[in-house]
């Protein structure tokens, strides 16, 4: 075995590279600039990791947050890594003591923030030190037309040409679409880069959109169903997490909440119990979870659309990094749109007033809007976004899975049809899919009569039919090619050429819909991925946790830095009987195995006397 497997397995406890890290780990071990490009949970950062070990002198890795600076570092001491981090959360002592241990030699890894970059003394220090390579995580931050854009992450490209020689530079990102990935290329100043994009598919992860009528009943009964679960609930503002939160509260449910209003004390309190398993339920605006590195979160639930689908893949994927099947929900309302619409026109950046920058927003959240309106398959959806080539249905998300009918709506379809040809007619602007939807439906209010709306053939064509059912129809034409929304803040529909099939040649219209209402009750468990674990026995993956929680609590580290819940699943299902054996275990590195392997063995072997009896 070589020394880079030799190494994966005694820190990392892997037996083998995961799709896309070899070549990446090889090209930076090479001194070859490098961008992986790979989902949450893919393991992107044994890929700078696993070289920092073997390069000479130091690597540097800049990371967005606090916490994640924290989690990693925990978890590398923990497999025997000599790792630090420097951030503001350090006392003054506990900042002199990294730095004596870096010019020491004692440091394989140091995190630091991209603010640090800008400051003098830190760049003084890096004059003296050999740094071989820099990893950047979350490398999307670096480019203006993410979600995450983060202007010191400019500051990059400039702190490598300072350094006294030029250290390899390896980019790392989970979401990222052509132009996020050329802007990572280009202004962090890479080098003829090896690009590695092993997908964005994520087996594990059961995707689903839900429009219950009340949002928190569903949500009551979903968490009900899973008591032992922890998960996120993704608010869009901050009073619907106060909301939601204090209503968890009132239920019983351990929650924390975590938004931009809150003090620092207090987030960082809410993001420690949550991390820790002391609340099992993070009610968050999206200012929560960019780098959060807890790997049992089992479910996100997204109490309201976010405004792209960028940040809302990165967000559901903060479910299930382990590998472990997870649930991501999002409860769509049409409501969600105007707040997220909202939300884009008070943004800072929009407030500035760039046209393009407004523009290229509302056409991102239109693809948010089809992603929760379509009855393909999310996957699909998600995929197609990101400029990946797929299979088509994937038989694992919502609308896979549904019980969904084909219905003909032909006779419908033909009347709001002819009630926008009418509309283009007498008004060359057009008009929206409120105002189309109140003419059909017989409306005789201020509006309507305004523009004379109750003077046209089709007014009152679908009397009687609810509004979110005309809706649907309207939504099931625009995917179908019969009908244009104009895009823009102000939306109008047009027909398109393919719309006289419907109208004059007889062409028929379907829609595929739930046989039940997806209100009535929470979706049951999602059926398990792929990659799922093998079946185990709860009582000794229970006994398993139990351990694994008192270690956790003694060695003052979230539970999940001891072993992820796919490890204690794997352990449960091989059952080993002595250290070689546990060495077998996914996630068991030599290290751990001889802090933690006799306290683990002895549960299981207690287990098997108890279950023989």
């Amino acid at each position: 075995m070589d020394e880079r497997r030799t190494l994966l397995k005694q820190y990392f406890g892997h037996g083998g590279f995961r799709p896309g890290q070899e070549p990446l780990v090889d090209a930076l071990l090479s001194g070859r600039d490098a961008v992986g490009v790979m989902p949450t949970g893919a393991g992107k950062s044994v890929c700078y990791q696993l070289p920092a070990l073997l390069l000479p002198g130091m690597t540097l890795v800049i990371s967005p947050l606090i916490s994640l600076m924290k989690d990693q570092v925990a978890a590398l001491t923990q497999a025997g890594v000599p790792a630090a981090f420097l951030n503001s959360s350090l006392e003054a002592e506990e900042y002199r003591d990294v730095y004596r241990r870096i010019r020491r030699g004692e440091c394989k890894l140091l995190y630091i923030a991209p603010e640090r970059l800008q400051a003098e003394g830190f760049r003084r220090l890096l004059q003296e030190l050999p740094v071989s390579l820099v990893a950047v995580d979350e490398a999307h931050c670096v480019s203006q037309w993410g979600q995450d854009f983060r202007p010191s992450y400019l500051e990059i490209a400039g702190l490598v040409k300072s350094l006294p020689e030029r250290p390899t530079v390896g980019a790392f990102t989970a979401t990222a679409t052509a132009a996020v990935r050329r802007d990572i290329e280009t202004l962090l100043e890479l080098r003829d880069p090896l690009r590695i994009t092993t997908g964005f598919d994520r087996p594990n992860l059961f995707f689903e959109v839900v429009r219950p009528k009340n949002k928190d009943l569903w949500l009551s009964r979903f968490l009900a169903e899973r008591p032992e679960q922890s998960g996120i609930v993704y608010c869009s503002t901050r009073k619907t997490v106060d909301g939601v939160y204090t209503s968890l509260l009132a239920q019983g449910v351990p929650a924390a909440r975590y938004h931009a209003g809150m003090e620092d004390a207090e987030r960082r309190r809410s993001q420690e119990g949550f991390v820790y398993d002391q609340a099992r339920v993070m009610v968050a605006t999206n200012a929560f979870g960019m780098g959060i590195d807890k790997s049992n979160v089992s479910f996100v639930v997204h109490y309201n659309m976010p405004k792209d689908l960028e940040s809302y893949y990165q967000e559901a994927g903060r479910a299930g990094r382990d590998g472990s099947p997870a649930r991501c929900v999002l409860l769509y309302a049409p409501g969600d749109v105007r707040t997220a619409k909202f939300l884009i026109a008070n943004s800072q950046e929009n407030q500035e007033g760039d046209p393009l920058r407004l523009e290229r927003d509302l056409e991102r959240l239109e693809r948010m809007v089809a992603y929760c309106k379509t009855a393909r398959c999310l996957r699909a959806e998600i995929l197609d976004y990101f400029g990946e080539i797929h299979g088509g249905r994937c038989g694992n998300c919502g609308n896979c899975a549904g019980d969904f009918v084909e219905r003909d709506i032909t006779v419908e379809a033909q009347k709001i049809l002819s009630a926008v040809a009418r509309v283009e007619k007498r008004y060359a602007y057009g008009l929206g899919a409120a105002a189309i939807i109140k003419l059909l439906r017989g409306s005789r209010d201020k509006r309507v009569l305004q523009l004379g709306l109750d003077q046209i053939p089709t007014h009152g064509a679908l009397k009687g039919v609810d509004r979110d059912r005309i809706q649907q129809y309207i939504d099931a034409l625009i995917e179908e090619g019969y009908l244009l929304s104009s895009g823009g803040e102000y939306p109008v529909l047009r027909l398109t050429a393919q719309a006289g099939d419907v109208l004059f040649r007889g062409k028929r219209v379907s829609i595929r819909e739930r046989a039940r209402r997806a209100e009535e009750a929470p979706p049951p468990a999602a059926p398990a991925s792929p990659e799922a674990p093998r079946q185990v026995d709860g009582s000794l993956l229970a006994a398993l946790k139990s351990l694994r929680f008192r270690l956790a609590q003694e060695a003052g580290v979230p539970a999940y830095v001891v072993f992820s819940n796919a490890t204690l699943a794997d352990m449960a299902a091989l059952r080993p009987l002595n250290l070689e054996e546990f060495l077998q275990v996914s996630g068991v590195g030599r290290v751990k195995a001889e802090r933690y392997g006799q306290a683990f063995l002895q549960v299981i072997q207690d287990w098997r006397a108890g279950a023989t009896d």
